[in-house]
Parts: structure tokens; sequence; C-alpha cells
């Protein structure tokens, strides 16, 4: 009886126009769940939010790579949404905390858009944390737990989160991290405030325990300063041929590639300046050409380390070279085609292997120039 009234008293939705329909449905989800015993739970409200009100963030580190984002738009073309997008609400806005790529997918693609009627899934958290700190740690939470997430991403996150002040305890705790890595994630950045009030030792104590034995000592002789410095390497993980330098000797950090914006251009700007840059390979080539010979000390530092994906790095270099686009907006490399994405992938690994020959050292694969098969995002 209860249900047949309630079902009777909810026949006026369908005298509605889609809009006004999804509006007082949206209502009628909020005042049940202010009954519901699970109605802390953010799911517990699923609301289709119009996608123009949904809001990407601008710390995400999670990249999807390009056949995982088609597995993504096909999933949800078939099985359609099965989760909802995490959202903060910000007045009138719902700035994404976790499904950057499924609000993609619902803006973007033609054929998903117009059967989710230009509407969104979400759901609500964290509405009475108002610092943009909380939604960091919250996006890398969700990240993290399903293990995904990029390291150049989280070294910019861990960077911005002690620019406000949070200490390494506090992030260790919220981001479920231990202090090495936090360390670790720091110096990828090569920021110097990072460290400008701290005295440098004379290792980092990754794995062995060091002495001073196992450091050269520089001599005052400036005869013998080439020499040495071509020595100068670090201990990382018993490599012997990686090359190490400060950051203050990387021309890419003094050309702008950790910088955090673009003065006078949006991030989709950026994007688009990153994607025609790498499209245009003629141009891409005579400025790896340039990198490769002047740009001597970054590229001894990054480019003799094994683990690092040098593939991507020549790339951000490049565009940084070129046209000024820091790093940060390397995920212009995924508006390319997959035959783009492939030739520029190509083209950086003939100038890796032409720096390798200059300097004396071994050809490498693709594979190789990647990282080694780790899982981690090109450009």
């Amino acid at each position: 009886m209860m249900l047949d009234k309630i079902k009777e008293d909810l026949s006026f939705l369908d005298k509605l126009d889609t809009e006004e329909k999804i509006e007082h449905i949206n209502l009628i989800k909020k005042m049940l769940s202010d009954y519901s015993p699970f109605k802390k739970e953010p799911v517990d409200c699923v609301l289709w939010i119009k996608s123009s009100e949904v809001t990407a963030n601008d710390y995400n580190p999670n990249k999807v790579a390009p056949p995982e984002m088609k597995l993504l738009e096909h999933s949800i073309r078939e099985d359609g949404y099965t989760q909802p997008i995490v959202t903060w609400k910000n007045c009138t806005k719902y700035e994404v905390v976790d499904g950057y790529h499924r609000n993609r997918v619902g803006k973007e693609i033609l054929d998903i858009r117009s059967r989710v009627k230009g509407y969104l899934p979400v759901t609500i958290v964290n509405s009475d944390r108002t610092e943009k700190n909380n939604r960091i740690a919250s996006t890398i939470r969700h990240n993290r737990a399903r293990g995904k997430h990029t390291i150049d991403g989280m070294s910019d996150i861990v960077v911005e989160l002690k620019r406000r002040n949070w200490t390494d305890q506090k992030i260790a705790t919220e981001l479920g991290m231990d202090p090495d890595e936090i360390l670790r994630l720091c110096q990828i950045t090569g920021l110097a405030e990072m460290f400008k009030d701290k005295n440098f030792s004379m290792s980092w104590d990754i794995e062995d325990n060091t002495f001073d034995d196992d450091f050269d000592q520089l001599s005052d002789d400036i005869e013998t300063y080439g020499d040495e410095t071509n020595d100068f390497r670090t201990i990382n993980t018993n490599d012997g041929n990686r090359i190490f330098h400060k950051w203050d000797k990387w021309e890419c950090y003094k050309a702008g590639f950790y910088d955090t914006k673009k003065p006078g251009m949006t991030r989709e700007q950026c994007e688009i300046v990153y994607r025609d840059f790498l499209s245009d390979i003629k141009l891409f080539s005579e400025t790896l050409e340039k990198v490769i010979k002047e740009w001597k000390h970054s590229c001894e530092h990054y480019l003799t380390n094994v683990s690092f994906n040098r593939i991507a790095w020549l790339g951000q270099a490049s565009c940084c070279y070129a046209k000024g686009i820091p790093s940060k907006y390397r995920s212009g490399f995924n508006l390319l085609s997959d035959e783009q994405q492939k030739k520029a992938n190509e083209t950086a690994l003939t100038y890796l292997n032409k720096w390798l020959k200059i300097n004396g050292m071994k050809k490498v694969t693709m594979e190789e120039a990647l990282g080694g098969g780790r899982q981690v995002d090109l450009y």
C-alpha cells in the first residue's frame, strides 16, 4: 500500500521535461539519503549533474595510457557508468576528486555524451572541508588504493603539500607513504626551495651504509677539473655509469621545466601547444638536436639514468626548450593520435641513441629507453 502511494505521488515526474525531471529526482535522492542509515557514505547518494558544472582539478597525478583510455571509453559505452565521479562541491561547481578520465569520456565522446544527455553521475565528499589540501589528499588516496599514480605527478603533489606547510609526518599519514618515499619524490622535482634550509650530507643512504672513503675528494688543481667532473657519479643503486649533477646546473631547470604554470596560458592551451609541437616531427627533431648539444648537464643527469623514462624526458625537455612549456603539461601527449605518439617516441629514441653514441655509450631499445618496462607515463 505504501509503495503504491509513493508510485502515485511520483507520477508527476512523467509530465516534466528532461531537465526538470533530473532536477526533481536529484532532490528526491537527497531527501531519501537524509533518512538512510548510510547517509554518511558518499555513494549512498549519486546525483546526475550537468557536465558543464563538473570541472577537472589541476593536480591529479594519475595518468591513463591511450590503450587504457580507449578501454575505459569502450567499457562506459558497453556497460554504462558503473562508478560515479567523486567530486567536491564549490558553490555551483563540482571539482573532480576521483574519476578525471570518466569525466573526460562523458564530455568528449559524443555518443556517450548524447546518451547521458550531457550529465555525469557524481557523489560528493568532504563538503565540510574547504581547503585544497584535503581534496589533494583524497585524490591521492583514491589513486594509490588502486595502485594508479605516476612518479612525476606524485612528486608535484608532495611539493605542493609541503608548500602548504604540511609536515612529512602529515603527508605520510594522509597519503600512505613512508619518509624515504617522500624524500625521493622531493628529489625528483629538482626544486631548490624544498632543500634550501637543509644541509646536504655526502650520501642519501639508499641501500648500504656509506663512508668518506667511498667518495673521491676534488683537488684544488684547476687542470684536473674536467677529469674530476667527468668522474663524478652517484652511488645510485650500484650503477657506476650514472652521472649526477645538482639541480642548479640543470639547463632544463633554468628554462622553466619545473615551473607550475605558464603565465598567460591555461592548462588546456599549454597541452594543445605540447600536442602541436610533438606532432611537428621536423621541429621536434631540430629541437632535440639542440637539447642534446646545448643541455649538457641536464642530459648527463637524466639520460644516464637507465631506470628513468628517457623518452618522456626528451619530449618534455624539447617542448620546454622550444615553447617554454613546463613538463607539468606533458598530458598534451595524450591528445596525439596513436600514430603521432609512435612517431614522437621513435624520434626521441633516435636522438637518445645519438646522444649515447656521442658519449661512448651503448645503444638502447625503446623498452630500455622507457625505463626498462616500468609503468610510467609517456610525456
